[in-house]
């Protein structure tokens, strides 16, 4: 049977969830075509998007419909969704205990620089937040171009890894 035999879940995990755990969700959501669904979740919610990361995601035409900050605890729970997935996107979550994920997804650490912490003007702010989508848009296309059905446990799981490495400036 292969890899992608079903729909693949991935949870994108940083302590806020309000930037780029949620510009990863809408984008895997908006290119997946049925292979995969992503979802997003923080360890200390901030408990709103901001709204830079909204803006960007707009600009961009992608759809904020259901974005919204959580925490992670609603994926450990019996009733959540099974994840196949889970990568961490700042490494203050990366550092932390994780909840016990129902299934047993593979995970990754994938480092990209916290667009709310960036100091600017509202222009040069509105550029950073589209640099680090674009970063994080990248990381996801290589992801979603890997050889899925070739690719089985530790081969899949080294190449998880590698794309973490991939241009990190974190």
């Amino acid at each position: 049977m292969s890899e992608m035999a079903h729909m693949q879940n991935i949870l994108i995990l940083c302590t806020g969830n309000s930037c780029r755990s949620g510009l990863a969700e809408a984008y895997i959501n908006s290119l997946s075509e049925g292979r995969f669904r992503a979802f997003s979740a923080g360890s200390s919610p901030t408990g709103s998007v901001n709204p830079m990361a909204l803006e960007t995601l707009k600009a961009a035409g992608i759809s904020t419909d259901g974005l919204f900050s959580k925490s992670w605890d609603a994926f450990s729970r019996p009733d959540a969704p099974t994840m196949d997935f889970v990568f961490t996107v700042c490494s203050n979550a990366a550092g932390e205990v994780c909840p016990i994920w129902l299934g047993t997804p593979m995970s990754a650490h994938w480092p990209f620089p916290d667009p709310a912490e960036f100091v600017g003007d509202e222009e040069a702010t509105r550029t950073h937040f589209g640099e680090v989508f674009g970063q994080i848009a990248q990381r996801i296309d290589q992801f979603c171009a890997l050889p899925f059905d070739a690719l089985e446990g530790p081969a899949l799981k080294q190449e998880l890894v590698a794309l973490g490495q991939l241009g990190s400036a974190v």
